[in-house]
């Protein structure tokens, strides 16, 4: 399945999940999706992506680590579904936007916490979610740079 499928999923899984175990496990696949995306861009992705999506990958993993990772059945783990990216940018800014959700979710179940143990929890995943998000932010950014210079070669080769 490709990436914009599978991020428009974990959006709409998010919203409609409710308590807090399903909210967590909905963080965990997103952050599970952004390791995914991550390492499908550092192998094969645009070259001046790789470093920052190795980056995002690692942030990503570190995310999943920080969360209890969810009982999942067969089929149900998103970030295994992933055959092919698409358009990197488009993919890109649904990613930064799903990422950006997952923080707002968190923030929610973090104030609502009965225990520390969830709210500590909690922090750590609206970091990480925070840190890939900024990674993904950062390769937009590159693409756009990218994307500037080709116009500027164009042109003055036209000219």
């Amino acid at each position: 399945m490709d990436a914009m499928r599978l991020i428009v999923a974990s959006r709409r899984a998010l919203a409609e999940s409710g308590d807090t175990p399903e909210v967590m496990a909905e963080a965990w696949q997103a952050q599970s999706l952004a390791q995914a995306i991550g390492s499908r861009l550092a192998v094969s992705g645009p070259p001046e992506l790789r470093g920052e999506a190795l980056g995002l990958t690692e942030l990503a993993g570190r995310g999943c680590g920080v969360l209890d990772a969810p009982t999942l059945g067969i089929g149900a783990l998103r970030a295994a579904q992933l055959t092919e990216l698409g358009d990197a940018r488009e993919a890109l800014l649904c990613l930064g936007g799903l990422l950006g959700e997952v923080g707002i979710a968190l923030v929610g179940i973090a104030c609502a916490a009965d225990d520390e143990g969830t709210y500590w929890q909690c922090m750590e995943a609206i970091d990480a979610a925070d840190e890939s998000r900024d990674r993904v932010l950062e390769m937009l950014r590159r693409l756009a740079v990218r994307d500037q210079k080709a116009v500027v070669e164009r042109d003055s080769a036209a000219g």
